[in-house]
C-alpha cells in the first residue's frame, strides 16, 4: 500500500534527510519549509535550501514561518488535503501545535542532533561541544507538544574531536542523521517500528545569542576551546583586541596547545611562532587557526599577526 509523507525542514543540514527519504524509495508528497528570506550584504530574498532542493526535485513547497495564526492555518488545511500518513521533521524551525500533529495518521517524527533527553532545544550541537562533551548523537523521535520530550525510535553517537568546530559536528550529523531517519521512517511506515520513553534527566539548548560566542581568555584553556568551537561558525566566537577595546575580531576554530609553554605570561598574551599563533589562557594555552579582523575576510592567524604590535594581546569579550 502506498503511504504518502510530508518532509518539513528549512536549513542546509535538513537537505541531507530530504534526499535519503527520496533515495529510499518513500513517497514525499511534499515539502513544508520557511519563506524565502534575505540572504548576503544586498539582502536578496531567497528561497531556503529545502525549497530550493524540494523544487528541483518536483515537489510541492508549503511556505510558512509558523503553523499557527492565518498563514499556519491555511498551512494546516494544506496538509489535511494531501492525506498524510506520516510528517517528518528536521530544522523546520517552527512548532507543531496540537491541533497539526494528529493530521497524519501516524503523526510526526523529529529528526534532532543530541542524545535525548540531552540538550532539548535548538541549539543542541553547540551547548554539547562549548560544554566540553566527547560525544554527542542523532535521536529520531515522535514529535508531541513538549520540546522534544517525545518517545524515541532510534539513535546513533557521534565523536567530538577536540578540534572539532559545531558547523562540523553538525555537518556530519546531518548526513549519519539522515541515513538513520530514512532507515526508522521506513521501519515505522512498515509498522515495525517501537519508539521508548527517554531515561535521564533532560538539559536544554536554547538558541544562542552574539554574547555566548565571547571569549575570556582568562578561563581555561579547555574551557576558551570549547567556547569558541562550539560557536563556530554561529553565532560566532570573538573578543577585543589591545587594552581600549577598539578592535573586535572572531576566530574560526582552534585546538589545544599542550605541549606550549606559557611560563611567566598573562592571560590574553600571544605567542607567535614561524607556523603557529597560540592565545594563553589561564592554565595553557590554544592555537589560533584563522581569525576575522573587523571589516575584514577570514585570514590564517600567522599571517594577521604578522602586522600586529609587539604587545598585542586579546581581551575578554564584553557580554550585557
Amino acid at each position: 500500500m502506498s503511504t504518502r509523507v510530508l518532509f518539513a525542514g528549512t536549513p542546509q543540514t535538513a537537505v541531507p534527510s530530504l534526499n535519503a527519504l527520496i533515495d529510499a524509495g518513500i513517497d514525499v508528497v511534499g515539502v513544508l519549509t520557511r519563506p524565502d528570506a534575505p540572504v548576503g550584504r544586498k539582502r536578496v530574498l531567497t528561497p531556503s535550501p529545502v525549497a530550493a532542493r524540494a523544487e528541483a526535485l518536483g515537489l510541492p513547497v508549503i511556505k510558512a514561518s509558523r503553523l499557527s495564526g492565518e498563514d499556519g492555518l491555511a498551512a494546516l488545511e494544506q496538509l489535511r488535503a494531501w492525506e498524510l500518513d506520516l510528517a517528518v521533521v528536521v530544522a523546520y524551525g517552527g512548532l507543531v501545535p496540537e491541533s497539526g500533529l494528529n493530521i497524519p495518521r501516524l503523526g510526526w517524527v523529529n529528526l534532532h542532533f543530541s542524545l535525548l533527553p540531552a540538550y532539548r532545544g535548538a541549539a543542541p550541537v553547540q551547548h554539547a561541544v562549548i560544554q566540553g562533551e566527547t560525544i554527542t548523537g542523532a535521536s529520531v523521535f515522535q514529535l508531541e507538544t513538549g520540546l522534544d520530550t517525545g518517545p524515541v525510535f532510534s539513535t546513533l553517537e557521534h565523536p567530538i574531536a577536540p578540534d572539532a568546530s559545531s558547523g562540523e559536528v553538525l555537518a556530519a550529523l546531518a548526513d549519519s542523521g539522515a541515513a538513520l531517519l530514512a532507515r526508522t521512517t521506513g521501519e515505522i511506515l512498515a509498522g515495525g517500528a517501537v519508539a521508548g520513553s527517554q531515561v535521564g534527566e533532560p538539559s536544554f539548548a536554547p538558541k544562542l545569542s552574539l554574547n555566548d560566542g565571547a571569549i575570556d581568555p582568562t578561563e581555561s584553556a579547555g574551557a576558551v576551546a570549547a567556547r569558541i568551537n562550539g560557536t563556530t561558525p554561529e553565532p560566532g566566537a570573538w573578543a577585543l583586541l589591545g587594552p581600549d577595546g577598539s578592535a573586535r575580531i572572531k576566530f574560526g576554530a582552534v585546538s589545544p596547545a599542550p605541549h606550549v609553554s606559557v611560563d611567566g605570561l598573562a592571560p590574553g598574551a600571544l605567542i607567535r611562532e614561524k607556523r603557529a599563533v597560540h592565545l594563553v589562557c589561564a592554565d595553557g594555552a590554544v592555537t589560533l587557526g584563522q581569525v576575522q579582523p573587523a571589516g575584514k575576510k577570514m585570514m590564517n592567524a600567522v599571517d594577521w599577526a604578522r602586522g600586529l604590535a609587539d604587545d598585542a594581546r586579546i581581551e575578554a569579550g564584553a557580554t550585557g
